[in-house]
């Protein structure tokens, strides 16, 4: 269905997601390093990324911020468990679809993941 990639400093949280979204029937590839995740979506066709704000060398803010300069029309879901308004506002004015609070349910994930490609979808993208 959609090709996705998941970025988060800790890898059993990526794991986790990747087997929720293949049971959908999606392809995921799942990083735990900012900069193979940014050349990944540099040599691969990303329909969605979700991306953890708290990362090792740069802030899930600055990846979302480097993805859209590779794909303007890449869909991103931002997770974090600190939320905060300013990185939200971030995120938001930086072009992410999402800003969803971690843990995130299963059930919250699948929806917002189907809602944020249908309408990638309906833009024709």
């Amino acid at each position: 269905m959609a090709e996705i990639m998941v970025l988060d400093d800790v890898l059993d949280a990526v794991i986790l997601i990747r087997r929720i979204l293949e049971r959908g029937g999606h392809h995921v590839s799942v990083f735990t390093e900012e900069e193979d995740a940014i050349e990944y979506a540099r040599n691969h066709a990303v329909d969605l990324a979700i991306l953890d704000i708290k990362l090792k060398k740069m802030s899930g803010v600055e990846v979302l911020e480097e993805l859209k300069k590779i794909d303007e029309n890449i869909s991103v879901m931002m997770l974090s468990g600190y939320p905060t308004l300013e990185t939200a506002r971030r995120s938001i004015d930086l072009g992410a679809d999402e800003y969803c609070v971690k843990p995130i349910e299963k059930y919250e994930l699948e929806e917002k993941v189907a809602a944020m490609l249908a309408r990638r979808a309906a833009k024709g993208v």
